[in-house]
């Protein structure tokens, strides 16, 4: 039975990786010239070649150890993306007001973690489903409030925010991802000679 294993790839190796997101646009051209676009995803994926950060012998050990307990690409896990990992900018320092996440009603409690990407209409909300719990801040109207729980995605708060209240979080983040192959073509000679090995990792839905 597939699952996800809530264990994260080697971070050395990790921020190393290239890649980002995937967007799906179906382009139609019409006889006039113009295009019709539509998009296929609400949300985009994000993919990641991980071998641009094998730099030594031992990391590509840990690489395929790491391959087989996934068992290839049957398990999903944790990936920390080296350009996109908090709620903030990467070189800042993540903070309560980072994101808005909710508006208060008076009697909900449980908010999604989202982290918004650019402003005004065109703003897109990403789901963060798999948020580093030591390093979430909630606070309402700009004060430090407790969490109850951290779930997938989510957090739960101990007592409702007020009708208008704005709730906002900071947090650091990983990718739930899964290795695209199940197969890893490693040769040491063409390694210790430069050559990268291709590790492809692919984001998943949870």
């Amino acid at each position: 039975m597939t699952a996800f294993h809530d264990v994260r790839f080697p971070i050395e190796v990790a921020f190393g990786a290239t890649g980002g997101p995937q967007r799906k646009t179906q382009i139609v051209s019409m006889a006039s010239g113009a295009e019709a676009r539509n998009t296929r995803w609400a949300h985009s994926k994000r993919s990641f070649n991980a071998g641009t950060g094998i730099k030594t012998l031992d990391q590509l050990h840990d690489v395929v150890a790491f391959f087989e307990e996934r068992r290839g690409a049957l398990h999903a896990f944790r990936f920390r993306d080296p350009l996109d990992f908090k709620s903030c900018h990467p070189s800042g320092t993540v903070g309560g007001g980072d994101q808005q996440i909710g508006i208060g009603d008076g009697s909900r409690v449980t908010f999604d973690l989202v982290k918004w990407y650019g402003t005004g209409e065109h703003a897109y909300a990403r789901p963060i489903r798999l948020p580093v719990e030591t390093t979430l801040v909630v606070e309402v109207d700009g004060n430090g409030v407790t969490t109850q729980t951290v779930g997938e995605g989510t957090v739960t708060l101990v007592s409702p925010p007020g009708n208008g209240a704005v709730v906002t979080a900071g947090f650091e983040f990983d990718v739930p991802v899964r290795f695209d192959t199940d197969e890893l073509s490693m040769n040491l000679a063409k390694f210790a000679a430069g050559d990268i090995p291709t590790v492809p990792l692919v984001e998943v839905r949870l």
